[in-house]
């Protein structure tokens, strides 16, 4: 495949920082990207996939033919992954090959690239049969649907009030999602002005995590009650607004004495109203400290999470791009040429310039 349109994703930063490991010199990076069919492999059915469709490639790969795959759970493919038992080790059970993103997921070549090698390709690409731009359907390859799935696994009923935990790109549109879904309010917890201001120029609730204690705030937006919703966008890397917690984490993780920074993970489920549901969408790579199991417990809280199946969500997704529902460029605010990548890494990841999303074009 020519590749037309690739992008930077918040989740390339934790390759790039070391947290998940496996990279190998050499390796392409990027999961998500789109573009034109210029050759078509012998075993792939002529009737889904023709040289010139014009396709967008979704960051899971799917057999089509499993269990998971069969019941939609795409990022959970038992087959694609070649490097299956290395995934077992790390979290029981295999996950799907994911493009460019480790040889966890099997050290497929990414799409920050001029061409990529597209596997079981008349299972997995979506077609685009209309006239959309690129930077209105590139995003159905992995951050959209991402969001989306955030908010329904949400249950979002009309009234409720959801609270989002970051305000990058996939945040944006979990918010705009969990809106499109009914909620009647809105929060976005940062500490980046510039990622704030998007998120209250669409109407937003906002906190400042650094100098705001997020649960006291939260409380006082919910008259005591607390968000009926919650969804922990971040995963990984998550920073503190206060020092010396921030401090803890940080320094367990750089000792290996855990892998995760869950500041966000705790504060979504402690801040949660009781009985709500705590959505986890941010990435996780292997064990975390000090998780609130007791709250978790003892107030009926609803715990719901995985890596996005992509391919369930394209088509409805597109529906509602079409329709005008869900305007995905919006979070776009760097384009630039495939050569200057890295200078797109480096503002993305050190929040310059008011990065919120890149777009590279070959």
């Amino acid at each position: 495949m020519k590749i037309t349109s690739t992008a930077i994703c918040g989740s390339d930063l934790h390759l790039l920082d070391g947290y998940v490991p496996t990279m190998q010199k050499g390796d392409v990076m990027g999961h998500e990207f789109m573009g034109e069919v210029v050759e078509v492999g012998s075993g792939v059915d002529r009737d889904k996939l023709r040289v010139g469709d014009r396709v967008v490639v979704p960051f899971p790969i799917g057999c089509g033919a499993c269990s998971a795959c069969q019941n939609e759970l795409w990022s959970c493919c038992e087959n694609t992954n070649p490097n299956a038992g290395v995934a077992e080790k790390m979290f029981g059970h295999p996950v799907a090959g994911i493009y460019g993103y480790s040889h966890l997921t099997g050290g497929f070549a990414g799409g920050q690239a001029e061409y990529a090698r597209v596997v079981l390709a008349d299972v997995n690409p979506l077609k685009i049969e209309s006239d959309l731009s690129d930077e209105q359907v590139l995003f159905l390859s992995d951050i959209l649907p991402t969001g989306y799935m955030g908010a329904e696994m949400c249950d979002i009923a009309d009234g409720d009030v959801v609270a989002v935990w970051g305000a990058g790109p996939v945040r944006q549109f979990a918010m705009d999602s969990a809106r499109v879904l009914g909620a009647a309010k809105v929060i976005a917890i940062d500490d980046v002005p510039y990622r704030l201001e998007m998120a209250a120029s669409q109407g937003y609730e906002t906190i400042h995590y650094s100098d705001t204690d997020v649960r006291s705030a939260l409380l006082e937006l919910t008259g005591g009650r607390g968000p009926d919703k919650c969804i922990d966008a971040v995963g990984m890397e998550a920073t503190h607004g206060a020092a010396h917690v921030d401090l803890y984490d940080r320094v367990k993780q750089a000792v290996r004495s855990e892998t995760d920074r869950p500041h966000a993970l705790r504060q979504a489920i402690t801040s949660c109203r009781s009985g709500g549901i705590v959505s986890v969408i941010g990435v996780y790579g292997g064990f975390i400290d000090k998780f609130p199991a007791g709250a978790w417990m003892n107030r009926s809280l609803t715990l719901r999470t995985g890596q996005c199946h992509v391919q369930r969500y394209m088509g409805p997704l597109l529906d509602r791009i079409e329709r005008g529902e869900i305007d995905p460029t919006r979070v776009i605010t760097h384009r630039l040429p495939l050569a200057e990548a890295p200078h797109g890494y480096h503002i993305f990841k050190n929040k310059a310039d008011g990065c919120e999303k890149v777009v590279l074009k070959p």
